[in-house]
């Protein structure tokens, strides 16, 4: 368990917040999502609000196979997991005191989570050449739902870090909001630098 202390954050007053509001926005993403995929069902001609320009394009990331890599539109896995997300922060507001069986079940699925938008991620950027701006903010959402599950988890000592690691648990604790920022600022510079042959002419 990662000491407690009397700095201004506190995971625990956070933690119901962070999940109700990645939870909406996740569930909003995958919403839209499910709407513009079923009107390009009915409709090949239809155009997704969110077709901007030649790099940012959700129609060609929404037909494309990796939109659908378990058989069946990857936003309904949004809409359920969101969904759980969202209750689950309004259960904990509420006052809810949850198993630690629960909280590594959550800490499952938010790893899942993390590695599947990194996979979308890979997938959008390097294979289908364009980038799904409902995506992306649904990467942002779980990314930092993953960090603060995982945060607190660490925390109330439903995972423990061997000793030799201790140190960097504490380096964590301190920094964990620059770490974050850190890692959306590293698929902003990935994202960036292989799209530069359209946004570098305007720089």
């Amino acid at each position: 368990m990662v000491k407690k202390d009397t700095r201004k954050f506190k995971i625990e007053k956070v933690i119901p917040w962070i999940l109700i509001i990645t939870g909406v926005v996740g569930l909003l993403m995958s919403a839209v999502l499910i709407y513009d995929e079923t009107q390009i069902s009915h409709n090949p001609n239809y155009k997704p609000s969110c077709n901007l320009n030649p790099v940012v394009s959700c129609g060609s990331v929404i037909v494309s196979k990796q939109a659908q890599a378990f058989h069946f539109s990857n936003p309904y896995i949004g809409l359920v997991g969101f969904a759980v997300i969202v209750t689950t922060g309004v259960t904990i507001l509420a006052g809810a005191k949850l198993k630690r069986w629960y909280w590594l079940g959550l800490e499952g699925g938010a790893i899942f989570g993390v590695a599947f938008c990194h996979w979308l991620f890979y997938q959008s950027v390097y294979r289908i050449h364009d980038l799904c701006p409902f995506c992306a903010i649904t990467w942002i959402a779980v990314i930092t739902l993953f960090w603060y599950t995982t945060y607190y988890n660490f925390w109330i000592g439903n995972l423990t870090l061997p000793d030799k690691l201790k140190p960097a648990g504490k380096f964590v604790t301190r920094h964990h909001i620059d770490i974050l920022v850190l890692w959306f600022l590293i698929i902003a510079a990935l994202i960036l630098n292989h799209f530069w042959y359209y946004y570098g002419k305007f720089l």
